[in-house]
């Protein structure tokens, strides 16, 4: 069953929080506040799926700072920032630090939530490529190492007779091993095969 997304919200002005909550909450969309990035990383939980709401100036850890934490524990969650209007350039260098986006304050509800949206949205595209990873990798952790040397060959493109002769077996081997491993690889096309390697490549 999947998971609801939640919208974190983190800033040290309690009435921002409590207004952000109240928007949240008028659209149905379920949300978590924080006081602190010490707070929120406290309770933080990689297989929640969501987004970050963060206020980029906060006494202790900026939310900068957060970002940084959060990049070095490869979380996955979209941040969008909010900033003051002297906290452009610090905004430009979050985005290039892997923030989705920022929103100036004053800023209207509907941008927001506008925003919120398509960070869900790309959250949800993000944990369902990362299951896809998982599942690749498992799968090829089932293969024998005789398997594995017969898969290399096959996703360069060399027929089973080539094979044959570059492994020394014979080609009704090679044949047997390659069915094997479209089995055990869940595909029935060479495409698909090589489309799922690809995928976690820096992986294997």
């Amino acid at each position: 069953m999947q998971q609801e997304s939640t919208v974190f919200i983190i800033d040290d002005d309690e009435a921002v929080r409590d207004s952000l909550r109240l928007l949240m909450k008028s659209v149905g969309q379920s949300v978590e506040t924080f006081a602190s990035p010490a707070e929120f990383l406290n309770s933080y939980d990689e297989n929640r799926p969501g987004c970050i709401v963060l206020d980029i100036r906060m006494p202790g850890m900026s939310g900068l700072e957060l970002q940084g934490k959060l990049n070095d524990m490869h979380c996955i969650l979209p941040i969008i920032f909010i900033t003051g209007h002297g906290d452009v350039q610090m905004a430009v260098q979050a985005i290039k630090d892997g923030a989705m986006n920022f929103i100036q304050k004053p800023f209207r509800d509907q941008e927001l939530l506008d925003l919120i949206n398509d960070a869900l949205k790309l959250d949800t595209e993000q944990r369902k490529e990362l299951l896809e990873h998982k599942e690749i990798l498992r799968r090829l952790s089932t293969l024998t190492d005789r398997e594995r040397e017969v898969l290399h060959h096959v996703i360069e493109g060399k027929a089973n007779k080539v094979i044959a002769l570059d492994i020394n077996l014979s080609q009704r081997t090679v044949e047997i091993h390659r069915s094997r491993v479209m089995e055990k690889m869940a595909t029935k096309s060479l495409a698909h095969l090589v489309r799922q390697v690809l995928q976690v490549k820096d992986q294997m």
